[in-house]
Formats: structure tokens, sequence, C-alpha cells
């Protein structure tokens, strides 16, 4: 499979997404664990790294930083502001912020984390609705004239706000999840992103794992796992969404394939503007999602794939109440 067009820049259509190294899902991998990922992946012919203010509170960027700033020239490099872990009333709180003077500090941090004098690609991690989408862009566009970024990404919002942003400054590429459990996108943002020429990037395209067939019992996750927020993960509703697993399996392995790039290859034939950004902290997983790229799948298989697994047969909404409210994605109407 051939590259695919982010912006300005030509990437291989599976990318690294770096937040599993430090955030969300379990606690931070060793210095020597990460290091061998980001590496290994680097000499498996990654070339598009996803971090962000927000993964361990700056450390993810560090942590990018110190091992592959002196990599630089083999790699488009993209963070995320707006969004940030502070101290506030004497408690560390995520805060979402898209003030323009916020963009502006945090952008001065991302490139001192990160050792570069510029990030190839900058998103607006969630839009703050109460900060006009118009300003944040603006902001961010400053930052392109002043050449700290190089091009402008927003993550999680609709195919509206999508426009009124690209009317400001061209958007290079817009992401947000996309898996077979999570199909939001194919409301209304994908079009718009083809539309506009702008990339779509795919962050948890193996379905926070459940794609994977590895998660069985959630009551084994990390007492900080995300997941442990998220209504498909609960009890009730993961038992019916486990039961959603055997057939596509046995897809996978009648494929030859694992079901994580089974997971990938779908996602890659939905549209030549899509580009995925798993996340891992296994270096085998990192040559697994690689090779999903070369996975040729029939119309037949595809339509196989989207009967097993879609907005009618998954158990639960994607985020919480409080999580669903802070994005600006587009929603199926209630069943």
């Amino acid at each position: 499979m051939q590259k695919r067009a982010v912006g300005e820049f030509s990437v291989q259509p599976v990318g690294l997404g770096c937040m599993n190294l430090d955030h969300a899902y379990g606690p931070p991998v060793s210095a020597e664990q990460g290091e061998r990922v980001l590496l290994g992946a680097l000499d498996a012919g990654y070339d598009f790294f996803d971090s962000a203010t927000l993964y361990g509170g700056g450390r993810n960027e560090e942590r990018v930083g110190a091992v592959l700033a002196k990599h630089r020239s083999r790699l488009t490099l993209a963070s995320k502001c707006g969004m940030a872990i502070i101290p506030v009333d004497g408690k560390m709180q995520r805060v979402i912020d898209g003030r323009p003077d916020t963009l502006r500090r945090e952008c001065e941090n991302s490139l001192r984390r990160l050792k570069t004098d510029v990030i190839d690609l900058y998103y607006l991690h969630r839009w703050d609705k109460q900060v006009p989408i118009e300003d944040s862009v603006g902001a961010l566009s400053d930052l392109v004239r002043k050449g700290h970024i190089r091009s402008i990404g927003l993550s999680e919002v609709g195919a509206a706000t999508l426009r009124r942003a690209h009317a400001v400054h061209p958007i290079a590429a817009l992401q947000t999840e996309y898996s077979l459990w999570s199909r939001n996108p194919e409301i209304a943002v994908l079009d718009a992103c083809r539309e506009l020429g702008v990339a779509f990037v795919a962050f948890s395209p193996v379905a926070r794992g459940y794609l994977c067939g590895t998660v069985r019992d959630v009551a084994a996750l990390d007492a900080k796992d995300i997941r442990r927020s998220m209504p498909r993960f609960q009890p009730a509703h993961y038992a019916a969404n486990l039961a959603l697993l055997p057939p596509y399996e046995a897809l996978a392995r009648e494929l030859g394939c694992t079901p994580a790039q089974l997971a990938l290859a779908w996602l890659l034939h939905k549209a030549p503007h899509i580009v995925v950004i798993p996340g891992t902290t296994s270096l085998d997983h990192v040559h697994d999602n690689m090779a999903a790229k070369d996975i040729a799948l029939s119309a037949e298989t595809m339509a196989r794939l989207e009967a097993m697994i879609n907005p009618h047969t998954v158990s639960g909404p994607r985020y919480d109440a409080q999580a669903t409210r802070e994005v600006d994605t587009e929603e199926f109407a209630p069943q």
C-alpha cells in the first residue's frame, strides 16, 4: 500500500500513537521499553508519530523528544494542544482550554519537550466550546506564520466545525476515534474531509483493545485505566460485545491475519485519505500493525465485517455523559 497524504507530508498509512507509553491504559512503561518501541517503530518503517501535551502531563512529549530528536529528519511529528493536566485548587486535573494565549504557551512547551524547532502537525486536541473555533484556529495559524508549526489539525470535531475552521486556515488533518465499533465519522466527517482535502487520522482503530480479542475480563484492567469509565467496557455491555467476537476472530483466521490486523486493514480499505495510528507498548505489535497495510480485503469481506460489528450490534455508547459533552462529533440517532 502506497503512502498517504497528511497535508504537505507523505506518510505510511500506519503511524504510531504514542499515548499508550505514558497515559490512559496503565502505568508508564520504562524508559528502556519506550525507547525499544519508538526506535523499533522507526526501524520498521514508521514515519508518523503522534503525541500530545495531555499524555502523561507532558511526559510523553519528553519521551518522544529524548528518543527521536536525533532522527527528526526521518519522521513527521504530530502533537496536540488545548487539553492538558494542570493544577487546579491544589489538585491535578484535565482541563480543556482553547484560548489563544494558552495555545501559544502550550506550543512553546511542546517544542521544548519534543526537542524540535518546529512541529509538523499540531492539533487542537479538543474544541473548547467557550472559545469560537475561529479564535483557536487563528492562534494556531499565527504559529504557522511564525514557523513554530507547519500545519494545523483538529480532534473530535464534527463536519460543521471543520468547515468553519478550514475557512480560517487550511486544516491538514482531522483526528477522531474510528473503528468497526465506533462508526461516527461515517455520518458526515469522512465525506467533509474528502471534499476539503483533509486527511482523516483514525485513533483507537482497534477499539481500545477490544478488536485485538485479548481484553476478556474488564475487572482485570488497571485501576486507572480509562476504559473503566467507558460504557462499552462496563460488565453488562462488555459481555454483550464479547459475544460479537467469535465470528470476527474466525474471519481473521480464515484470512491468515490477527484480529488487530484485520481491524486496521478494514479502516485502510474504507477510504484513501485515512491514516491509522494504533498505540502499543509491544515491539511485536509494532511490527504486526505495520504489516496490516499489505492485507487485501475483498468487497465481500468488507461487507461481512460491517455486518458483524456496527452501531446496531455494539452495546453501549462510546463515551460517558461528560466525555460526550466535551467532543463535537456527530452521533447516531437512538434506535
